[in-house]
């Protein structure tokens, strides 16, 4: 990949706004007004992202409404219209700052595209989440991903991916686990993914919650040339996550320069190992595999027909495939009825015939 591509990586900070604007566009307005001052005072290129989810369809019919399941529960919550997401988006824009989002699924893709946003972030959740990568792919927008929770192997195959399509790629180093403590933040890992995928900028994507210099400094003397931070505003009497940054706290962070090794971690050479409790959040965050209409034993799963016949959405339920095992060739074993979940049982494959991989999704989900 040519190296002039990377400019754009360089040095970018990224301000993930996320849903915290909570459905209230003059919140978010305030939200961007408040961070481009600390941009603007400290003379650094940064983006400020959202979040887009496609609420009617991304949650399955059966659990709209549904106040148990706090990702659901916060999504309905924080829903927009387009018109909305287009103003904030100028607002960014006349703000002096780069507008951008996370997209969950194939329609909010196209939304971040319709809005004529820069670059496109693909979550550690998504990132084998094999459609949505696809329709990312399809715009050839730029793209920052981050690793939270994925193995080597799936690393590879997602900067393999955008590579083919000589696609702009830019790799963070994330914890998915929120808020982070210290001594769990593997800042080495920068090392790792630097000497692994030497032609692309790796980044740090973070969470920690009890320094906002030190990480920078060792950071950037790893290697690192974009970071991420989930940031929010005191305001209105709303609660601010202990993962989020505020405005005081990104301005320090913006001016970080001179700190300790605390946080550098020590897998140098190797993928970090992935906690039980990581790769469970992660798990609730995958999409599920519906029937959308009934369906007979000896389908053959087909890229072709697959949007026609199967929503992905989420919850994931308990021995339910997920976005991570869809291929084609797959053959159904069993019949489904319209609105089904398509589980372990359902289909043929390595998935329903490993003991292993079978307890691994037997044992996920809801």
């Amino acid at each position: 990949m040519p190296n002039h591509k990377n400019e754009l990586f360089k040095n970018l900070f990224v301000l993930e706004a996320a849903n915290n604007h909570w459905g209230d566009l003059a919140r978010g307005k305030k939200i961007i007004r408040d961070y481009a001052a600390v941009v603007r005072q400290n003379r650094v290129k940064a983006a400020i992202k959202f979040q887009f989810r496609d609420v009617d369809n991304f949650i399955h019919q059966d659990f709209k409404g549904n106040q148990d399941i706090r990702y659901i529960k916060k999504t309905e919550a924080t829903k927009m219209e387009v018109a909305q997401y287009r103003e904030l988006g100028e607002a960014v824009r006349k703000a002096g700052c780069i507008p951008m989002a996370t997209p969950f699924d194939e329609k909010s893709v196209d939304l971040c595209v319709q809005l004529d946003f820069p670059i496109i972030k693909v979550a550690s959740s998504d990132i084998n989440d094999w459609p949505l990568l696809e329709r990312i792919a399809f715009h050839r927008k730029p793209v920052i991903i981050s690793t939270g929770g994925a193995s080597e192997n799936s690393i590879d195959q997602v900067v393999a991916f955008f590579e083919k399509r000589d696609i702009e790629l830019a790799i963070n180093h994330c914890v998915s686990l929120y808020p982070s403590s210290d001594s769990q933040l593997e800042l080495a890992q920068i090392s790792y993914l630097k000497n692994r995928y030497p032609d692309h900028v790796i980044g740090f994507s973070t969470h920690e919650m009890t320094s906002w210099d030190v990480s920078m400094h060792i950071s950037y003397a790893l290697g690192a040339r974009t970071w991420e931070r989930h940031i929010d505003i005191d305001y209105e009497n709303v609660p601010v996550a202990p993962y989020c940054s505020l405005p005081e706290q990104v301005d320090t962070w913006f001016k970080a320069f001179h700190k300790s090794k605390e946080m550098l971690g020590t897998a140098y050479s190797e993928r970090r190992s992935i906690a039980d409790p990581e790769v469970r959040y992660l798990d609730a965050l995958v999409r599920g595999v519906y029937a959308k209409q009934d369906l007979e034993v000896g389908y053959e799963f087909s890229s072709a027909t697959f949007e026609r016949d199967f929503q992905l959405a989420v919850p994931l339920r308990r021995g339910q495939i997920s976005t991570r095992e869809i291929n084609n060739g797959l053959v159904l074993t069993q019949a489904l009825k319209a609105g089904e979940p398509v589980t372990i049982d359902h289909i043929n494959g390595p998935y329903s015939e490993n003991s292993n991989l079978r307890t691994l999704i037997e044992e996920r989900g809801v």
